[in-house]
């Protein structure tokens, strides 16, 4: 967030944030949050030809998505069996999937929409310019390096404004810091500000299944319920764990498939 072009840290302490996290996948939490779910503009269903995925440009920091991420395969498996068990309880006509192949954890929402068309518009080297000063964050990040991956671990099912999602904790303080000093790297290097790049969000990492379709119709307690027996599935296994090895600068169009060249910007933990 910026106030007179200043960055304004969006950061909470270990146990603040993973009180809150924790909240999320709370029976009383769903309950709420079924009173403010609205459907989401990136996907369209279209006769005959079912969810469509709608323009939606810009960058982000993502982890390898699942296609590409074979250290997280056992998991990435075990989340497409799941989200077609979310799709079976809720119905197709109500949730957009995300392609299993490009699962992901967000580490730094960058830009997207209509910021990012504007940045492009309004600096025709914005995209090159984003690149090289990306990698100058990464550069910023060389000690955090130590050739052992973030651990996190999954929570249990989320629910967002016009999303589903399960949600991750990073196991400990140690892997936490680590996260968020890479993050201020990216958000406070004066470099990134320059260019319109600004923290909006406090860090909840999550990975999406899907998006909300149409809501007619549906039932609050109904729906609470359903998400509080789809969420037994974690309560009920032992922990699984996600590993983060790599933070990639990756470019989408829409919200099935994030890209990237071989020689963009890219930080190895």
């Amino acid at each position: 967030m910026l106030i007179h072009g200043e960055a304004i840290e969006l950061d909470e302490n270990y146990q603040t944030y993973l009180n809150r996290v924790m909240r999320m996948t709370l029976p009383e939490t769903y309950g709420s949050q079924v009173q403010h779910i609205q459907e989401s503009p990136k996907f369209k269903r279209l006769p005959d030809q079912g969810w469509q995925a709608s323009d939606f440009p810009g960058y982000t920091v993502v982890t390898p998505c699942g296609a590409e991420d074979s250290e997280n395969k056992a998991l990435f498996d075990r989340l497409a069996t799941y989200q077609a068990q979310v799709i079976q309880k809720m119905g197709g006509d109500r949730l957009a999937a995300v392609p299993p192949g490009s699962f992901h954890l967000t580490l730094a929402d960058l830009i997207w929409d209509g910021s990012y068309r504007h940045a492009k518009q309004e600096n025709p080297d914005f995209e090159g310019q984003l690149r090289d000063r990306m990698a100058q964050s990464f550069q910023q990040c060389a000690a955090l390096s130590h050739g052992q991956p973030v651990r996190f671990q999954v929570l249990g099912l989320m629910v967002m404004t016009r999303a589903v999602a399960v949600c991750l904790a990073p196991t400990d303080e140690e892997s936490y810091d680590r996260i968020l000093k890479v993050r201020r790297a990216i958000y406070q290097n004066p470099e990134v500000i320059a260019i319109g790049i600004e923290q909006q969000y406090y860090f909840t990492p999550h990975i999406t299944l899907g998006y909300f379709g149409d809501i007619s119709g549906l039932e609050g307690d109904r729906l609470s319920q359903a998400f509080e027996d789809l969420n037994k599935h974690w309560l009920e296994e032992s922990p699984q764990e996600f590993l983060v090895h790599q933070a990639q600068l990756r470019k989408f169009d829409n919200m099935t498939h994030y890209y990237r060249e071989i020689d963009w910007p890219a930080f190895k933990f």
